[in-house]
Parts: C-alpha cells; structure tokens; sequence
C-alpha cells in the first residue's frame, strides 16, 4: 500500500518507520542531530511546498529518507 505524504510524493507504507510531529520531536537535540546528519548525509527530501509540520522516516533496503512533509502527523496516520 502507498501513502500520499503530500507535495506530490507517495511512499510504500511497509518503508515507514516513523511519522513524527516536526514542533514536538524537535525539542529534543538527538532528533535534532539526527536531522542535521541526515541533511548532511542528503537523506532528505522536502515535500513539504509550506513550512513542515512533520517529518516521516522511511527505510528501504538498508537506505534511510527522511520526508518533511506539511501535513500533519495525525493527518498522514489517518491517511494510513
């Protein structure tokens, strides 16, 4: 199954390993180091066309992508 996360982007939703609200999981400096290294690493995608309200993490085959998305997290849950 796919899972429209916004801004024209679909993933496999068996790829997810977590959907995170970018305001609260961002309080926290492992998550922010977390996303730094990504970013560094060019693991992430911007799907979002606004500011991101959440970020969803996804795996496949051992590569890590991280998609900021602007929906919201409880939206992208209801959408699975």
């Amino acid at each position: 199954m796919y899972l429209n996360i916004g801004g024209g982007f679909v993933v496999r939703s068996e790829d997810i390993v977590a959907v995170l609200d970018m305001d609260n999981a961002t309080w926290s400096h492992i998550t922010r180091d977390m996303l730094a290294l990504a970013e560094k690493n060019g693991e992430i995608i911007n799907a979002a066309e606004d500011i991101p309200r959440s970020f969803i993490v996804c795996e496949d085959s051992g590569s890590r992508k991280i998609y900021l998305s602007q929906l919201s997290s409880a939206t992208i849950a209801r959408r699975s």
